[in-house]
């Protein structure tokens, strides 16, 4: 009989542990594949695939001939997506140190700092630093790669997770200096700047912008067109590889909108002739003068439309520079050079105006009757008022003269009393405020409007200024100043160009305009329209003496804009000479204790006199007598602008 052995417990036991364990698991992988099988896919589908952003091509930019101003053009950058990146520090090393190789860029800043001695950009590390925040984020650690290195890489990717090499369009500026201050340039988007109201980099990722790889316009018309230049970007998704490789794209891509392209109303052959006239004259004026002339500006306008035809601010830049990755060292020289290249000094140069204001001086004596056409002043060559002497620019004086008269040889002491009065002969003149209001209806003491960044107002001094800005009273000696545009007047020279269009015209102070047409897949979208700020308050007969005094400075013996005369276009213009010191001058060392003072070149013009087609306004900083430097340049300008004859109808 056999014996009946015991059960074998621990067998037991380990039998159920083994079926519980099984157990466990098929319950473990319903639940994944079943029960949360969905959100582990999701997970999974989120780490394989990825939505990328597709640029939008920025919109080109023509003058008013359609010829190119700036295009886009093809360029390399290396990028890093940090979650990519191996946690292993030795292969992340690695990788640091292959790139840093190739690209010629320091691994950290402080390598860098070590090499040169001084500050340093921040290297691989800080970058990819930054975007820790965002892993998913490409890093641009690069731009503007050369095509033969980014080939190489591309084919080193395999060894190089989370490094891509991207082809992206950067600015092309066909024109260079010649067109920089007024087209501008793009740049990185600014870091939040804590003293800065709002935060620039929530502004800028509201609107659509990615800081990490996006650019934008923060000057001159690639500034002031964001909007229309920017278009709208695409999105595809592609599936990547666990290096971050784009491996495909899943399905249709939403393909990206271009910007708009823009017609400007630049002539750039104009702008050619006004940049080469004013380089010669302001080289020319130097030698004559013995220290060389360093900044300039001219302004066109056509007086009929308000259209900007050519803007030349010299000293300029090369925009270019920035479109490719500006140097620090470029970007050094640039900032600290005195006279501010990269300002447009035609929208931004303040500068007191000088003998060419004495028509808004003219134009309120004659409209609120302080003058009529024949009233005539006595100028000896110099006044005393309150034992304080006020002279002419003439020491001699030019005797009795009349406004046509006082306006062609730009007779001070005759402003001085239309515009502060004459108290020994109990002469009333005008007053600082009756003044100020015609100057403000002239356009001066605010922005013309043109839309550029960076306008400046000017400034048209009244009692009630002087008073809040410096605690003092306003006067006589100050009211006189004012009314030769000298003193505490200051003026743009787009604005003193704005203010001679609307005498031209008969008394239409139009919006000055750059832009002529906007496009979109070969349609005009937006024409051109002329814009109206107001109608000056001085009558047509009015404007016409004081067209006339102009005309004679050209054309009558003693005229002090003789050297403008063309021989079959009649001229009308102005000369100015303004005594300034600024903050530049002062720098130079033009400034000897306030004794003496930097003498600074204005010519105005307008042409033909019976009918004006075209404004020209030449300003030479430091540049002595606008009769003797300006007026040379301007008269080169018209004469460029009528031997080249009609283009399109509108020049």
């Amino acid at each position: 009989m056999t014996e009946k052995r015991p059960p074998d417990y621990r067998l037991i036991v380990f039998r159920l542990i083994v079926v519980a364990a099984f157990g466990l698991l098929a319950a473990q992988m319903l639940r994944l594949q079943i029960a949360q099988g969905a959100m582990y896919r999701k997970l999974a589908d989120e780490n394989r695939f990825r939505e990328v952003a597709i640029p939008a091509p920025r919109g080109v930019i023509y003058d008013r001939q359609g010829r190119l101003l700036v295009r886009n053009v093809p360029s390399f950058k290396v990028t890093i997506t940090p979650a990519y990146l191996p946690n292993d520090e030795p292969a992340l090393q690695a990788i640091y140190a292959h790139l840093a190789a190739r690209l010629n860029i320091p691994v950290s800043s402080s390598e860098q700092a070590n090499l040169s001695g001084g500050p340093a950009q921040p290297g691989i590390k800080e970058l990819v630093a930054r975007g820790a925040n965002a892993p998913y984020r490409p890093v641009v650690i690069k731009e503007n790669v050369d095509r033969q290195t980014a080939l190489i890489l591309e084919e080193e990717l395999a060894r190089l997770p989370g490094v891509a090499v991207e082809l992206e369009p950067v600015r092309e500026y066909t024109t260079g200096p010649l067109t920089a201050a007024l087209l501008g340039v793009m740049t990185k988007i600014p870091e939040d700047n804590p003293n800065t109201p709002e935060n620039e980099t929530e502004f800028y990722i509201a609107r659509g912008y990615d800081p990490a790889t996006d650019r934008v316009g923060v000057s001159g018309l690639e500034a002031m067109l964001e909007d229309v230049l920017r278009g709208v970007k695409g999105h595809k998704i592609v599936e990547e590889d666990v290096l971050g490789h784009e491996l495909r794209t899943v399905g249709l891509p939403q393909p990206p909108t271009p910007g708009d392209s823009v017609i400007l109303t630049l002539d750039l052959d104009l702008q050619q002739i006004a940049e080469d006239a004013l380089r010669r004259g302001m080289e020319k004026v130097g030698q004559k003068l013995g220290h060389p002339i360093k900044s300039g500006a001219v302004v066109i306008l056509n007086p009929q439309t308000g259209e900007l035809l050519a803007s030349v601010s010299l000293p300029t830049y090369d925009n270019n520079l920035f479109s490719r990755g500006i140097s620090r060292e470029d970007l050094q020289r640039l900032n600290e050079d005195p006279y501010r290249p990269l300002i447009n000094h035609v929208i931004s140069g303040q500068y007191p105006p000088g003998s060419t204001f004495k028509i808004v001086t003219a134009a309120a004596g004659l409209e609120e009757g302080v003058i009529t056409r024949y009233t005539a002043i006595y100028d000896p060559g110099r006044i005393v008022v309150y034992n304080q002497p006020f002279v002419c620019w003439k020491a001699s004086g030019h005797g009795a003269v009349d406004i046509v008269r006082a306006l062609a040889v730009s007779c001070d002491v005759f402003f001085y009393e239309v515009g502060g009065g004459y108290p020994p002969n109990h002469f009333p003149g005008l007053g600082i405020d009756r003044l100020a209001a015609y100057a403000q209806a002239f356009g001066f003491g605010a922005p013309t409007g043109i839309g550029l960044p960076g306008e400046a107002a000017g400034l048209i001094p009244t009692e009630k200024w002087k008073r809040l800005t410096y605690s003092e009273l306003w006067t006589l000696g100050d009211s006189y100043n004012a009314a030769i545009g000298q003193g505490f007047v200051t003026v743009t020279p787009l604005q003193l160009a704005n203010a001679y269009a609307a005498l031209a015209n008969g008394g239409t102070l139009y919006q000055p305009q750059i832009v002529r047409e906007i496009r979109r897949d070969g349609q005009t979208i937006q024409g051109f329209t002329p814009k109206v700020i107001r109608r000056l308050p001085v009558s047509e007969e009015n404007l016409a003496i004081i067209r006339q005094g102009l005309r004679e400075a050209v054309a009558s013996p003693g005229g002090t804009a003789w050297l403008a005369h063309l021989p079959d276009v009649a001229v009308a213009a102005k000369t100015g000479t303004a005594e300034f010191c600024d903050d530049v001058a002062v720098k130079e060392g033009f400034c000897q204790n306030g004794k003496h003072l930097p003498i600074h070149a204005w010519f105005a013009a307008f042409a033909p006199y019976e009918n004006p087609e075209v404004v020209v306004v030449v300003f030479l900083y430091n540049g002595g007598q606008g009769s003797e430097s300006a007026a040379p340049i301007a008269a080169e300008i018209l004469r460029a602008y009528f031997e080249r004859g009609t283009e399109d109808g509108g020049k």
